[in-house]
């Protein structure tokens, strides 16, 4: 039967997003996809940024919609892609970050010790590739190779997962946008325009650096501005605290930790290897059943719970410190000793109000995913090798800064 169903979604930072295409809806209406629209796409961003509440979903379907441009454009230039490799780089952006769990990266490797999403998005994207309905199954290989990097056409999946790929010029584009943080703004149709493809590589041709350097500069600018800022890193912290002191509780047998949902399952249980997760019951979870148990963990009976239940729903949440040298033990035992007397707490309990911690970002690695330049001579380079060009041996060095995080009265 012919598919005649032409799907228009309205996106604020891209316009309307156009789907017609049958692979493609069957994707978007699966619920392991609508699923999305239950996750934050920034975490606990909002409470810093009120208008950071975008969802997983809005940021799959503006990455689809790049991946969209960036194929036409390469096909204007002579660059070949049949009908099934573009359909099939489609399918794959859109399900890229099918795998994240709830709250994003707030609460990546937590609630599932050494599970990433992307292992969890291939999981899921096998799953609706046996899926029995007719628009689905088998029909999802070539994005799997695609996505897994399999596939001859490596520049494919240089568009999904690189250091300039479509997912980071989304995500940059629509975190700017929501959050109102104008350093993040980037040039990602210009960007788009300068893309081409060389010996299976994808390149952006010479005139096209500048735009490149800015996007580089800001990811950085946006790391440390927002995706790091000092109180979304004390609210992600207490986020995962409360969850790390849950699932110690449930492990003691404790019955009030229950709150009668599939949370339950993945606070009772540890998983030593992705393959015992049900992924059924993962597909079935979302930021509603954290937010739902920390509502009710407020009135539980561990006093460090409920504590840090109160305040994060609150926003009393940590005093986060954060510099560029290591805390030293001093300080921290400083910290801890504060802390027990403030709260009448004994050493263990302690750990979940005042810990310390780092975090780290690199602007650029030279490494094998570096960004290709498309010389006007025709010769192929490396942004760090352009002549002139910003991103110099110092932004490839990491910027690791380091925190402390304490509870206040």
């Amino acid at each position: 039967m012919e598919f005649l169903t032409r799907k228009m979604i309205n996106d604020p930072v891209h316009g309307f997003i156009t789907i017609n295409d049958p692979l493609i809806f069957a994707i978007f209406n699966h619920p392991f996809f609508q699923r999305l629209r239950r996750i934050q796409q920034m975490a606990l961003a909002q409470l810093v940024y009120p208008g950071a509440v975008h969802t997983r979903l809005h940021h799959s379907l503006g990455a689809y919609q790049l991946m969209c441009i960036a194929i036409n454009e390469l096909r204007d230039k002579g660059i070949e892609i049949s009908a099934a490799e573009a359909q099939a780089a489609k399918a794959a952006i859109l399900m890229h970050d099918i795998g994240h769990g709830p709250y994003s990266h707030g609460l990546e490797n937590v609630l599932l010790k050494g599970v990433y999403h992307e292992a969890l998005s291939l999981l899921i994207m096998n799953q609706l590739n046996a899926d029995p309905n007719p628009a689905l199954n088998g029909q999802l290989t070539m994005a799997i190779q695609i996505f897994t990097n399999q596939y001859p056409k490596t520049f494919l999946h240089q568009l999904i997962s690189g250091q300039l790929d479509v997912d980071r010029l989304d995500y940059l584009s629509r975190d700017s946008f929501f959050t109102g943080v104008s350093e993040g703004v980037v040039g990602y149709e210009r960007i788009l325009k300068m893309l081409n493809v060389k010996d299976n590589i994808l390149l952006v041709e010479e005139k096209g650096v500048n735009s490149v350097e800015k996007f580089l500069v800001s990811r950085r600018l946006m790391y440390w501005q927002v995706y790091r800022h000092k109180t979304v890193i004390a609210a992600e912290n207490m986020l995962v605290k409360i969850i790390q002191r849950a699932k110690q509780l449930a492990k003691a047998k404790d019955n009030d930790i229950a709150i009668g949902g599939i949370l339950d399952y993945f606070l009772s249980n540890e998983f030593t290897s992705i393959e015992q997760i049900d992924l059924t019951a993962y597909c079935q979870l979302d930021d509603t059943d954290i937010m739902y148990a920390i509502k009710k963990w407020q009135t539980h009976s561990d006093p460090i719970l409920s504590l840090l239940c109160n305040r994060l729903l609150n926003r009393k949440i940590y005093k986060c410190q954060l510099q560029s040298e290591p805390i030293t033990d001093a300080a921290l035992n400083q910290a801890l000793t504060s802390t027990k007397a403030r709260f009448n707490v004994d050493d263990e309990a302690a750990a979940f109000l005042c810990f310390k911690g780092e975090t780290s970002n690199t602007l650029y690695k030279n490494d094998s995913e570096n960004i290709h330049i498309l010389l006007k001579k025709g010769e192929i380079s490396t942004i760090s090798e352009v002549q002139n060009a910003l991103i110099v041996e110092s932004l490839s060095t990491p910027v690791k800064k380091f925190y402390i995080c304490s509870l206040s009265e």
